[in-house]
């Protein structure tokens, strides 16, 4: 078991035996390691916030306040994705930091592939300029990434000439005057980014497209320099 796990572990062995305490041999006896590693391990998760303390005594040993901690945590790709892009209205806020700390948490409560695929998902998510401040976008639009279909789409140019065209989204720029949805168009046959206010008509096809990457130099968009989302704000 590599740390990060005996780290979730530890505290969900904790957790289930609330309030009662577990001693740091019965703890290192558990996960096959020192004492000194489960008295290391339990600093650490002390110094990151976690409701442990020892109680003293013969029978004593570690407790967690069951209380003060959450039981584990669900959360799909696309609500990890959706906290972290609410933390991001909260730049410049005085709790700024204790919501990245808040959602860093959440994140390493969550399901290893269900991380993952979180991670993958905020890395096709962009911004330019101050993301604080930007325009809604239609739900079909928004959950094109999660709902991962193929799209039919009527798209105006600058002149008002409307094409139809199927396109497999890739990822999101998002700036305040307005959002890009970047995917393979089908009639150009390469990546093109579509401005959602241009997007004249949306519908979602049974067609589950190829997986593409999403590459930084496909996102040749101007006016500005291009900011990834994180999760680990």
């Amino acid at each position: 078991m590599n740390r990060t796990d005996r780290l979730y572990a530890l505290v969900e062995e904790l957790r289930a035996v609330a309030p009662r305490p577990r001693s740091a041999r019965w703890l290192a006896d558990r996960f096959e390691v020192s004492t000194r590693t489960v008295e290391r391990d339990i600093s650490a998760l002390q110094q990151s916030g976690t409701p442990i303390y020892a109680e003293p005594g013969r029978t004593g040993g570690y407790c967690l306040d069951k209380a003060r901690t959450l039981p584990p945590v669900n959360l799909t790709p696309g609500e990890a994705v959706a906290m972290a892009m609410a933390l991001k209205r909260l730049a410049g806020t005085p709790f700024r930091t204790e919501a990245g700390s808040a959602l860093r948490k959440l994140v390493a409560a969550m399901q290893e592939d269900d991380a993952a695929a979180a991670e993958a998902l905020a890395g096709r998510v962009h911004f330019l300029e101050d993301p604080r401040d930007l325009p809604p976008i239609p739900r079909v639009l928004a959950d094109a990434l999660v709902t991962r279909r193929v799209l039919r789409i009527g798209y105006g140019d600058r002149g008002g000439a409307e094409t139809r065209r199927d396109i497999e989204p890739l990822g999101f720029v998002g700036k305040p005057e307005h959002w890009y949805l970047v995917a393979w168009c089908r009639l150009r046959e390469e990546i093109r980014a579509f401005r959602a206010d241009r997007i004249t008509s949306v519908s979602v096809t049974a067609e589950v497209p190829p997986p593409r990457p999403l590459r930084r130099e496909d996102l040749d968009i101007p006016y500005g320099v291009v900011e990834q989302l994180s999760l680990a704000e």
